[in-house]
């Protein structure tokens, strides 16, 4: 068996878990914390929270939510100078994809110093970043328990991601609880995000046993649950399959890395400032065309993963039956929409395609991608 590493945090899932916060902060001997969210989360009640519960053990914190979607380079640079200034020697977040973010890149600058940009890629992090512990508000990035950190870099206008052990979380307390205030769109955004993650895991050329197991089962989860959770938002036990996917499908993507989905959707983030879960779904199918041949296997099982019968198709029957499923499933979550909303040009796209290349991301994509062939998948999906 070819040598593997597998990262993954303490995790605690389950009812109250997020009640907790105060006690594993204890656990850390810390005086005072950065209590990373924003104001939707505010505003839903889930800070609170986890304020009573650092107030019940007598832990001091600052919050800090001066954070927008695709959190932006200057918001981490100034939330680590609030870090600084306050004393805090450990990080607490509360919030989705974009506060877990911004807080490991706060985390990067307070160890590291320099410029949150001067850390893209993979393995740039040479002192490990403050304790950290993770409360996720949406089941989606996964980024409680990944050793990724995406970035908007606004001055070149393109999301950079960055890698690292050192930004695996120490604790991820999870509650399905918490997802319950979502809206259905924000709801299908993220497990759609998940249902990516599992299958760009799955397909990777970094995959593994471990991480096969767990993509699989995300991918299963999301594709049974979500329509039923979005017709029943209320409903816990539909709301729980959703984290479970994400947490398994984060497991998956956080060691075997993610694919040219995930490359062009930074690009197109950083350009358009554009929802991460809306372009992920747009962008699907086509990689899929584009990366069929290259792991077909693989995507055979995707295919029979969602109650897809394979035994009497062909490979060209499967690949347009994955495809066409996979679109249907999108639209019935309400994300039927293209890139055209985005009317980028064709000067653009070719902007847009070199930002992709220099994605970290494409390294495991199954099949490897030239300048022209991302460009070709952009236009493609702004014409389906």
């Amino acid at each position: 068996m070819e040598l593997r590493k597998f990262l993954s945090p303490e995790i605690l899932i389950g009812e109250g878990a997020l009640s907790v916060a105060g006690q594993y902060a204890g656990n850390f001997s810390c005086q005072r914390a950065l209590l990373v969210t924003d104001p939707g989360v505010i505003n839903a009640g889930w800070t609170a929270v986890v304020e009573q519960s650092l107030q019940k053990h007598n832990i001091h914190y600052t919050l800090f939510s001066d954070i927008t979607s695709n959190p932006r380079d200057y918001e981490v640079m100034n939330g680590a100078e609030v870090y600084k200034r306050e004393n805090c020697d450990i990080i607490i977040v509360v919030g989705g994809g974009s506060p877990m973010d911004c807080a490991k890149g706060i985390g990067i600058i307070v160890s590291n110093c320099g410029h949150i940009n001067d850390y893209e890629g993979v393995d740039r992090i040479p002192i490990p970043i403050p304790p950290l512990i993770c409360v996720p508000t949406t089941a989606g990035s996964a980024a409680d328990i990944s050793q990724f950190t995406i970035i908007n870099n606004t001055v070149e206008k393109r999301k950079i991601t960055i890698i690292s052990k050192a930004l695996v979380p120490d604790v991820s307390l999870i509650d399905a609880r918490v997802t319950t205030t979502k809206d259905n769109y924000l709801t299908a955004c993220t497990a759609i995000d998940t249902l990516v993650h599992g299958i760009e895991a799955y397909v990777s050329n970094g995959n593994s046993r471990l991480s096969d197991l767990n993509a699989l089962e995300a991918i299963k989860l999301v594709y049974e649950n979500l329509l039923l959770c979005l017709s029943s938002p209320q409903e816990l036990k539909y709301r729980e399959a959703l984290v479970t996917a994400t947490l398994m499908a984060g497991l998956a993507f956080s060691n075997a890395s993610l694919g040219i989905v995930h490359a062009m959707a930074h690009s197109l983030g950083g350009q358009f400032d554009t929802f991460h879960g809306e372009t992920i779904a747009i962008l699907l199918e086509n990689a899929i065309e584009y990366n069929f041949e290259f792991a077909e296997k693989r995507y055979i099982h995707i295919a029979q993963a969602l109650n897809i019968d394979t035994e009497t198709l062909t490979s060209q029957e499967i690949k347009q039956s994955l495809v066409s499923t996979l679109y249907n499933f999108r639209c019935n979550a309400g994300l039927c929409q293209t890139t055209e909303k985005w009317h980028y040009t064709d000067n653009q796209i070719n902007i847009l395609a070199e930002k992709a290349m220099l994605d970290p991301c494409l390294a495991t994509n199954p099949r490897s991608a030239e300048h022209n062939d991302i460009a070709l998948l952009y236009e493609k999906a702004a014409k389906q």
